[in-house]
């Protein structure tokens, strides 16, 4: 009698503690989008977009983040919650965002304005990795229980890292493609695989790739006009 006395004492306050965690995780994922929106507005140049300084681009990464990658992982949220308090919410959202920031690190070392040609190359390569076993892998542990933000974070990378160089490669600073990727990400997240969507959203992908490769110009805002140019859009000429 006395154990169930405890355990129906310790579900409101999981109950609370899971809300809190919740209510919490989605505004702030709100509040990064208004953040990310402001922060890129008037620097997305396609390809030739230039990232800035790497203090500016790292704060900017960090609000894009927290915007499309925290709806996603309110699930993870709510378990972490649920089994060891509000308390435990901050170090599992800061070590998960953590991973997500190193990988922005590695993109500001490795990124330079490239051609639509590179562009739709890494596209299709990003179609291709969402057939792997590998991507399968990752997808599912993204969805499992997990002990720490930081094995979540890069279980969660793994799954979305071509979703990712998709938007780093067509323009990271497009607050369109940043919508789109969060999208698909969130939705891989949330729904169970299913080869009926999964695979044709993969060669849709590739298709959106080739496409870029073949005709660049079909593709609205993938490459800067000539007044763009001049105009001395970017960052580069805002800091």
């Amino acid at each position: 009698m006395l154990l169930n006395d405890n355990v129906a004492s310790t579900l409101p306050a999981r109950t609370g503690a899971g809300t809190a965690a919740l209510t919490a995780t989605l505004g702030l994922a709100a509040a990064a989008w208004v953040v990310a929106v402001r922060q890129v507005n008037g620097m997305d140049m396609g390809v030739a977009t230039q990232l800035g300084s790497f203090a500016f681009f790292v704060a900017v990464w960090m609000s894009m983040m927290a915007a499309m990658m925290l709806l996603g992982a309110a699930p993870a949220v709510l378990r972490r919650a649920q089994a060891g308090g509000v308390r435990a919410v901050p170090l599992f959202v800061g070590s998960y965002l953590a991973v997500w920031t190193l990988v922005g690190v590695a993109a500001y070392g490795l990124y330079r304005p490239h051609s639509s040609f590179a562009a739709g190359v890494v596209v299709i390569a990003a179609g291709l990795y969402e057939l792997t076993p590998l991507k399968r892998h990752f997808r599912r542990r993204c969805r499992e229980s997990v002990s720490s933000g930081l094995e979540y974070g890069l279980c969660c990378v793994g799954s979305s890292i071509g979703l990712m160089l998709m938007l780093v490669a067509l323009s990271v600073m497009s607050v369109t493609w940043m919508s789109v990727i969060a999208v698909l990400v969130l939705a891989q997240k949330l729904l169970p695989p299913k080869v009926a969507v999964d695979v044709p959203l993969a060669a849709a992908i590739v298709g959106l790739g080739i496409l870029i490769v073949i005709a660049p110009s079909l593709l609205p805002g993938l490459t800067p006009t000539m007044a763009d140019v001049i105009g001395g859009a970017g960052p580069a000429n805002l800091l």
